[in-house]
């Protein structure tokens, strides 16, 4: 019975494959959505490897789909010999029709921008996490620095005293 709680424990905590840290330090999330991704064969392998990179990574809308662009996967080297991996192939995502409406909507009326936040396992599945975004200011990185600071500094404070 234990072996199977931590196993458990186990997927949980290694559902993540990665995060984008620069998101939320350059942008306002205000909505996020959970997006399936397309992916080849190769590209699973190398996700289960944990060789990818959501740094410089966006979606981009091309005729009524959303796409994600600029995610850097890392082809094993023992992945496949009869394709030539693409590192930096546009991947298609997979939304509801209403929740694709709602989100082009808000980028071409509202001047949103669609930001991928992280990249995980959901049911055997890579699911990929987008958020409905505003950027933010130099003031704003600034104050919101200042407040991640004072977070950590109250914490100590409580902790030690």
């Amino acid at each position: 019975m234990a072996d199977k709680k931590s196993k458990k424990n186990k997927t949980q905590q290694n559902a993540t494959i990665a995060v984008n840290r620069q998101a939320t330090h350059e942008y306002f999330i205000e909505e996020r959505y959970e997006a399936g991704i397309v992916l080849e064969g190769w590209e699973v392998k190398s996700l289960r490897d944990g060789r990818v990179q959501l740094k410089e990574s966006y979606v981009t809308f091309r005729r009524g789909e959303a796409w994600l662009a600029g995610a850097h996967i890392s082809p094993l080297l023992s992945a496949s010999t009869h394709i030539k991996p693409e590192a930096v192939r546009a991947k298609k995502l997979l939304l509801n029709r209403h929740e694709l409406n709602k989100l082009i909507g808000s980028v071409e009326r509202k001047g949103y921008t669609i930001v991928p936040l992280s990249l995980y396992w959901k049911h055997g599945r890579a699911k990929l996490e987008i958020g409905l975004a505003k950027g933010k200011q130099l003031h704003d990185k600034r104050a919101s620095s200042k407040d991640r600071d004072w977070q950590r500094e109250k914490g100590r404070i409580l902790k030690h005293g």
